[in-house]
């Protein structure tokens, strides 16, 4: 008899997936959402320099990243769990005429090396994760350091 470990998924509740994803998405393009958006990309990231990596975990629809990409002086990586959400904030992206590599993926096991982040962004999202303290060490692990 075989036995298969069973891993522990990477979110609490509901799976931000389909239409329910998509339901998200619309909720938060409302209202005076992006230009707040724009104006915490600007001041989050004025103390960058230009050409420096940015993550944010757990993006959602992409709406905060492609803010900070529209700066037009960062490389900006998003990282979701959910298949749909990476779907969506692509799209969003191209639609946004911005480029941002949105990447599916656990916060608690990135597949990015170690130092590869100046800056890291998560926002609204710990209360979701299944393991937020391997999520922090992994935030910990791909911030650059100094």
């Amino acid at each position: 008899m075989q036995t298969t470990e069973k891993r522990p998924k990477g979110y609490k509740g509901l799976a931000m997936e389909g239409i329910v994803a998509r339901w998200y998405a619309g909720i938060r393009r409302s209202g005076s959402q992006i230009e707040d958006w724009r104006m915490q990309a600007a001041h989050l990231t004025g103390g960058l320099p230009d050409g420096a990596d940015v993550l944010e975990v757990a993006p959602g629809p992409g709406y905060f990243a492609i803010e900070m990409a529209r700066l037009d002086r960062l490389h900006v990586t998003g990282l979701d769990i959910s298949h749909t959400f990476v779907e969506i904030a692509r799209e969003n992206a191209r639609q946004a005429g911005v480029s941002l590599d949105f990447q599916q993926g656990n916060a608690s096991s990135m597949p990015f090396a170690e130092g590869s982040f100046d800056l890291i962004i998560c926002q609204a999202a710990f209360k979701n994760f299944s393991q937020p303290g391997k999520a922090i060490d992994e935030m910990y692990r791909v911030l650059r350091g100094g």
